[in-house]
């Protein structure tokens, strides 16, 4: 991908990468195309191909494929084609027909002509190009700079300064949500989205005393270096895959400057710390420092010139082609600078690194025959040591021996060798994590900048949804993300369609398809769903996956729609556990290890060695962590501490993901989804498959599916007016208004008013319609056309006959006086007259006179002429002598007035030339004002149109007061009858308000019951904390305990019969009574039909009917009795399994614990009192409940016979 937004040199032109050419224009549109017959069919290998329809049989319809081959495909596989003038549409959300071949067919054609970027609706799609193309440079953002997105082709600056101007202009908080699959080019993206903000934000100040540490805009752009050292890897798809997940907000002043920004990150993927595929590497930050680039940072941190002798970062590839590690180093290391790291802070940085490919050498084996583990060399330990500040001895003491708290105290476990190289990968784990989450807040404390805040713009880079073979908990915790994203969007979307329906008047009912997914939600984050069942399992220690399952299969299987049962697995693959039903499929999950995933355990005795050794930085990052205060801070509540430290990933994921949305909320947010063309990172290349894969996960396609529910194609009423004037021309052109024409067309081309809406400025379309009004305007036109070449055809053909009727009659001249010449060339007199002619002179005497007449005329006519002027010039000769005579009589008597005379010539000379001057200036102006009068005239034109269309929107607006003043009277009447509503409903929150206190008494009296349930609970902690304190390590109870175990156990068998045995006794009570109530109700109607002598009888029947009652009451009660009893018994049943449980936990503690001494026997003996007065109170629970059950026994049988006795008398009464 191509750097940063630059500023040097001249950079190339972005056009071709941007726009459709105009030559490529005209070869689309002149594509055949059939509205008709065009249409699209699934394929194996494309995806889709565009094939012909020859023939339509019921839901069957045969396709001619482009090969000539036919095919019959089922109605609902095949899609329509658009018209080839939304050939590689930049919107596809305008697409006449939205279906998944024509979104996946323009997207191809887009690519294949490097255009990368495409809108559909509210989503920018971009696909990963895999070429650098010249589209981020400085000249290539200053075309989207203070442009609407109309106005410029599909661009991430496009997005990024419709955010821009929507925060300034509306003040309000922005978001970008940039998804996608990895190696798909989020992180680029959001890297140029950075930059780009960045540069319209830019202070334009420079601090001049600052040396190293930039500009707060050069900071923003420096921590991507940072955390894509930390926190970037190869992956098989991607050779820069970010492997978390990251929000940042740039923060912006009232003026529209930086003023700041933050980054909160997601779930770095830690197992790849120490673990890589064959194909992968761990993060780069590893082997950048290999590079040795950095003067001096090997011999810091002890590290050999040798990748491969650190084989927690080697296990797969240690070099990216054509990355220089040497290089990424030291622009890390600058950025380290520009950000304000001190050198110490640095250093630390370096030495905590490198300590974890140390420490993914230190070697251990197993002591003999025991079970206890040792180091096998210490090398390597020691350099673990010496980098992290904390003694070698101790380290290798706490990671074979740790302390664990067992009761109130502390007792040292062994262990082997697999439990020591898991709690070594552990703490590498776990130290990197720490280090990259300070690394984070480090950055944060930077972009600080104190000024003044008032609205940010974010910035979301995370993974899109993931469905792979094997689907861990980090799948579950990206797709439940992208499941709430999703809803968001959809929540979004709609709400944006729902107020522009409501701008323009139409009719539509609100349908929140944010609801759609609330289910799926549910099911993970509800408390007893998914991540609720992971969080209480996580706090037993006994928990397994088996178990973890079998609650989740218990809680949710059959009972919640998205919960499913898992597909049979691929062949070589790990079968899933269950699955769930997401928006982008059906995904199954394995949950294999999620339970040490959640709780993520740490060996406390090493983190505790960690605070207390000299590395500064390790301090810092473990300051959080409760590790172990020893035995004196236990003595004051050490368990109550490390409890309230117990925080797991998911939790803490959970309260991160709600905080994200919270934000999310209260931003406008804008959506970029980016695509990966293929798998083999080849330029001009899509995978049809793939791509429609992620067009699924990514919530394109959803989206296109929630556009269709509504109308997604929409057009202002004079560019529908001036495209479809010529379905009905004679309507439209009477019409002046352009709504009211729009109207009358759809109703003249009997449109169905289902499939639009006509609004106040746009008419709105269903999906699909508007294909249906270019088919009509294409049939019009090919009416039209066929016409005017019919009419063409007939002016040509006119004009061409009568072309032929004039060259016949001239040929027909010409054929006669040919015959003529013929005839008469051959007469003899003819050639005599040809010999004769030339010797006659009459011709010649007659043309003389002819010319010397007009000689003649022409010289009397000139003669006449001078005549005329001679006498003019006589009578100025005259005049102008008089003058003369007049004048030398002037000269001779005025000398001085001659010299005046020649004064004020001269004066008057001047006073001509500036009079000529001033003329020409004066003509000037007035051409200019004469060019400004026809400039003002043809305004005043143009603003005498304009008022006149006011006047018509006053006169609408008029009409609309009208209109809205009748809608006011009504909503006036709806007002009256919502106050009446509202004061019956006064009435009944009063009446609710008593029964609210009523039951506020009840609920009181409950808390009551409560307290006092809680005091019997605390009652029974303490009696549990007096036996742990008893059992401390004890040996040789264990014994005694299975012993006692397998007493309690018979008992509890034997329970179990009776209360089976209880079970089927009620149950045969219940059979007799619904036995006995059939008898009744049939010995009801015997005796309802009796006449009326036998009255008396009846009084006694209803008497016997009363008494029966009275006993089915009392049987009921008798139910209820034993209900209680059963519950009594169950939670007996349940405290003896809580005592067992806890005796099984402090019989695996006694196997852990050393010997014993006389003061624990002591206990013992204690101990043992107090479980015989347990095990005297258990046996007298056992006799009350015997006593109990046979007193029911007994009120059963009285009941009985009381029942039977009463059948025989009215079997008696029948009888008579």
């Amino acid at each position: 991908m191509p750097k940063a937004v630059v500023q040097e040199g001249e950079d190339p032109d972005p056009t071709p990468y941007l726009f459709v050419s105009l030559e490529q224009k005209r070869i689309d549109q002149s594509k055949p195309y059939d509205g008709k017959k065009a249409c699209w069919v699934p394929d194996d290998k494309e995806g889709f191909l565009q094939g012909e329809i020859k023939a339509t049989k019921g839901d069957l319809v045969t396709v001619v494929l482009p090969g000539g081959e036919t095919k019959d495909f089922k109605k609902d596989l095949v899609g329509q084609v658009n018209p080839p003038k939304y050939e590689k549409a930049e919107d596809m959300s305008n697409l006449t027909y939205l279906n998944d071949a024509s979104v996946l067919y323009n997207l191809k054609q887009r690519y294949y002509h490097k255009l990368i970027y495409t809108y559909s609706g509210l989503f920018c799609v971009a696909i990963n190009p895999y070429k650098r193309f010249p589209v981020y440079t400085f000249r290539c953002a200053k075309l989207y700079r203070g442009k609407r997105r109309s106005e410029v082709p599909p661009h991430i600056f496009a997005i990024s300064d419709g955010a821009y101007v929507n925060m300034l202009t509306n003040h309000e908080n922005q978001s970008m949500l940039i998804t996608g699959e990895s190696g798909a080019g989020k992180t680029e993206n959001t890297k140029k989205v950075i930059a780009y903000f960045a540069t319209v934000g830019a202070s334009q100040k420079k601090d001049p005393n600052a040396e190293k540490k930039g500009s707060l805009e050069d900071q923003v752009v420096q921590t991507n270096p940072v955390l894509e050292a930390f926190g970037n890897a190869k992956t098989v798809r991607n050779d820069n895959s970010s492997r978390f997940g990251k929000f940042i907000r740039i923060h912006f002043g009232p003026s529209g400057k930086l003023a700041g920004a933050d980054i909160e990150t997601y779930l770095l993927e830690k197992a790849r710390v120490i673990s890589q595929q064959a194909l992968e590497r761990s993060y780069h930050i590893f082997y950048q420092m290999m590079s040795g680039s950095v003067p001096g940072l090997k011999g810091i941190c002890m590290l050999s010139n040798d990748i491969m002798d650190y084989h927690i970062v080697a296990q797969g590839k240690t070099v990216i082609p054509g990355v220089d590690d040497g290089e990424e180093m030291r622009l890390t290391d600058q950025a380290f600078d520009i950000l304000g790291f001190t050198q110490e802070e640095k250093n630390d940085v370096y030495k905590i690194t490198a300590s974890v490919m140390h420490m993914g050498g230190m070697k251990f084996k197993q002591r003999g025959r025991e079970e206890q583990a040792e180091a096998d060399g210490m090398e390597e330990g020691e350099r673990v040591a010496k980098l992290l500040g904390v003694d070698c001895q101790d380290l290798y003491k706490n990671l074979l021996k740790p302390r664990i708290k067992v009761g109130n105290e502390f007792v040292t476990q062994g262990r082997n060798i697999t439990q020591v190289t898991n709690s070594v990968g552990a703490l590498c784990k776990g130290v990197f994590d720490r280090l990259f989450k300070w690394l984070v807040k480090k950055c944060n404390e930077t972009l600080d900048t104190k000024q003044k805040r008032q609205h940010f713009i974010g910035v979301l880079d995370i993974a899109g949804f993931e469905i792979f073979d094997f689907n861990g908990f980090e799948q579950l915790c990206i797709n439940f993300t992208n499941e709430k994203l999703q809803q968001f969007f959809n929540h979004h979307m709609f709400v944006l369609e729902q107020e522009e329906y409501q701008r323009e008047g139409i009719e539509w009912t609100f349908i929140d398809f944010g609801m759609d997914l609330q289910n799926c939600i549910d099911l993970i984050e509800k408390p007893m769903g998914i991540l609720s069942i992971l969080e209480e399992e996580s706090m037993f220690p006994k928990a397994t996956d088996a178990t973890f399952v079998e609650k989740l299969n218990n809680n949710h299987l059959g009972k919640s729609a998205p919960y499913l049962k898992p597909k049979p697995p691929k062949p070589g693959c790990q079968a899933a556990h269950f699955a769930i039903g997401h928006y982008a499929g059906n995904v199954g999950y394995n949950i294999s290890g999620w339970l040490e995933k959640n709780k993520d355990p740490l060996n406390d005795t090493v983190v505790d060695q960690f605070k207390k050794g000299q590395n500064k930085l390790l301090i810092e990052i473990f300051a959080d962590h409760p590790g172990q205060s020893g035995d004196a801070a236990a003595a004051k509540g050490g368990r109550g501490k490390k409890g309230g430290g117990f925080a797991t990933v998911s939790s803490a994921y959970k309260e991160q993901l709600n905080n994200l949305m919270t934000t999310l909320r209260s931003t406008q947010p804008h959506f970029v989804r980016c695509i990966i063309p293929n798998e083999l990172k080849q330029p001009g290349l899509i995978d049809s498959h793939l791509v429609m894969h992620q067009l699924t996960c990514n919530g394109v396609l959803e989206g296109i599916r929630i556009c269709r529910k509504g109308f997604p194609n929409r057009m202002v009423y004079p560019d529908f007016k001036l495209r479809y004037m010529i379905l009905a021309p004679a309507i439209m052109y009477a019409e002046k208004d352009p709504k009211e024409a729009a109207r009358k067309c759809l109703e003249s081309v009997e449109l169905d008013p289902e499939s639009y809406r006509i609004g106040h400025t746009k008419v709105f379309f269903r999906a699909g319609v508007l294909g249906q009004m270019e088919e009509l305007r294409d049939d019009r036109l090919s009416k039209i056309m066929s016409w005017m070449q019919a009419y063409i055809r007939g002016y040509l053909s006119r004009k061409e006959f009568k072309k032929i009727q004039e060259q016949r009659l001239a040929l027909q001249v010409v054929q006669r006086n040919l015959r003529k010449y013929l005839q008469l060339r051959t007469w003899p007199w003819w050639k005599l007259w040809q010999k004769v002619k030339p010797l006659l002179n009459v011709s010649r005497v007659e043309d003389e006179l002819a010319k010397l007449e007009e000689k003649a005329a022409k010289a009397q006519e000139a003669f006449e002429k001078e005549e005329k002027l001679r006498k003019e010039l006589e009578v100025l000769n005259a005049k102008l002598l008089e003058e003369k005579t007049a004048l030398l009589s002037n000269l001779e008597g005025g000398g001085r007035e001659l010299q005046d005379t020649q004064e004020r010539a001269a004066k008057l000379q001047a006073q001509k030339n500036d009079l000529e001057s001033q003329l020409r200036d004066t003509q000037d102006r007035l051409t200019q004002e004469e060019d400004a009068r026809n400039q003002l005239f043809q305004n005043k034109k143009k603003l005498e149109q304009e008022v006149a269309g006011l006047k018509k929107d006053v006169e609408d607006l008029e009409l609309a007061v009208q209109k809205s003043e009748q809608d006011k009277a009504t909503k006036d009447h709806q007002i009256r009858n919502l106050n009446d509503e509202i004061a019956h409903q006064d009435e009944l929150i009063n009446k609710l308000n008593k029964e609210k206190k009523m039951q506020g008494e009840t609920t009181q009296k409950t808390a009551e019951e409560l307290q006092a349930a809680e005091d019997k609970v605390n009652h029974l902690n303490k009696v549990k904390q007096k036996l742990e304190q008893t059992l401390d390590e004890l040996e040789d109870s264990l014994e005694r305990e299975k012993k006692l175990r397998g007493d309690v156990e018979k008992q509890r068998r034997k329970v179990e019969g009776d209360l089976k045995l209880t079970q089927e006794a009620v149950a045969d009570l219940e059979r007799n009574k619904k036995e006995l109530e059939q008898t009744i109700q049939r010995k009801d109607k015997e005796i309802s039909s009796l006449t009326a002598k036998l009255e008396d009888e009846q009084s006694l029947v209803s008497k016997s009917q009363k008494q029966i009652k009275e006993l089915q009451a009392r049987i009921e009660e008798l139910e209820e009795e034993v209900e209680s009893e059963r519950q009594a018994r169950a939670k007996a049943e349940k405290q003896r399994a809580d005592l067992a449980r806890e005796l099984e936990e402090l019989g695996e503690r006694l196997e852990e614990a050393g010997g014993a001494t006389s003061a624990q026997i002591e206990l013992n003996k204690k101990r043992e009192a107090e479980l015989s007065k347990l095990r005297r109170d258990l046996e007298e629970a056992n006799i009350q409940h015997e006593s109990t059950l046979a007193n029911l026994r007994k009120k059963h049988n009285d009941a009985v016979a009381e029942m039977g006795e009463q059948l025989d008398q009215l079997n008696k009464l029948k009888a008579k």
